[in-house]
């Protein structure tokens, strides 16, 4: 994987705005905890051998430690992890549908399709998730989302990096990429105040030099598609998404002949990053659209 460094510079507040989003923004612990003494010894060696956080992280963590209760627990944080929220993290393994991502249980060898993607053709390439919308991270995305706790998009994003390591992405020059998140209606940001995705995508723009942009809206507002069965999915989403508009009423030209990775926090029938697929590659020039999910539903 050829990811761009140092090509993000970064201020003190977005230097620190994590480790301040911990400190304010205590909540109950999505997983189980560790005790505060093994944490200040992961923290402060982590920082000490310049294989974990940054001393300033590592204080406010601390500091969050002692009011509140412990971070949630991440393979990518090893420096957290404790063996029983390893053990409850369901990783999305082999064999599953190489357009979708959905696994599949029993003996399939090689590469495969699904039964529901070789019925229709999606627009995006294919998708990749990491962990089943189960247990933990199931819980560490509903409290980010629904619970409003910002401090969340760092861990989340930490996990969702785990699919650059993908075969199908390791060869290729992902600082050439572009990172684009799935938007949400203005009045589903009004309500809920942040774009998840968004928030995810530009933590992982930030630890990977992988540029984002911002190139679509949601000119449609929809049911909520959790309620939705799979059919009334697909049909919810026609005609939802455009790319965004600047301020002269020009779309933006950031994605011809790009290649692109599509942000969500997850992945369940493919419908909402179908249509933006088809937009992004219609409208928007994009040469490929790679979807990829922390979770897959």
């Amino acid at each position: 994987m050829a990811v761009a460094q140092g090509s993000v510079q970064r201020s003190w507040w977005r230097s620190h705005e994590e480790a301040l989003l911990i400190v304010t923004l205590p909540r109950p612990a999505a997983c189980c905890g560790i005790s505060l003494g093994r944490r200040l010894l992961r923290l402060w060696w982590g920082a000490y051998t310049g294989t974990g956080v940054g001393l300033n992280h590592a204080f406010m963590l601390l500091l969050h430690a002692a009011i509140s209760s412990p971070p949630p627990c991440s393979p990518s944080c090893h420096l957290w992890l404790c063996w029983r929220c390893l053990k409850d993290l369901v990783r999305v393994e082999a064999p599953f549908c190489e357009n979708c991502g959905e696994p599949f249980e029993g003996a399939i060898s090689g590469e495969f399709t699904c039964a529901t993607c070789s019925g229709r053709r999606f627009s995006f390439d294919f998708a990749i998730s990491r962990f089943r919308s189960e247990g933990p991270v199931r819980e560490l995305i509903h409290d980010f989302k629904y619970g409003h706790d910002l401090s969340l998009r760092s861990v989340l994003s930490q996990l969702l990096q785990e699919v650059l390591d993908d075969s199908r992405l390791q060869s290729e020059p992902l600082g050439e990429w572009v990172l684009v998140p799935v938007p949400l209606h203005r009045s589903r940001m009004r309500q809920r105040g942040f774009n998840q995705s968004a928030e995810i995508c530009r933590v992982l723009s930030r630890a990977t030099g992988i540029p984002t942009v911002n190139a679509l809206s949601r000119i449609r507002q929809t049911h909520a598609q959790a309620t939705l069965h799979r059919g009334d999915r697909l049909e919810n989403l026609q005609n939802a998404f455009a790319l965004r508009r600047t301020w002269f009423g020009a779309a933006t030209k950031d994605l011809n002949k790009r290649r692109v990775l599509l942000v969500d926090d997850v992945l369940t029938t493919g419908a909402t990053t179908h249509e933006c697929a088809k937009v992004l590659k219609r409208d928007g020039g994009a040469e490929k659209v790679v979807v990829i999910t922390v979770a897959r539903g």
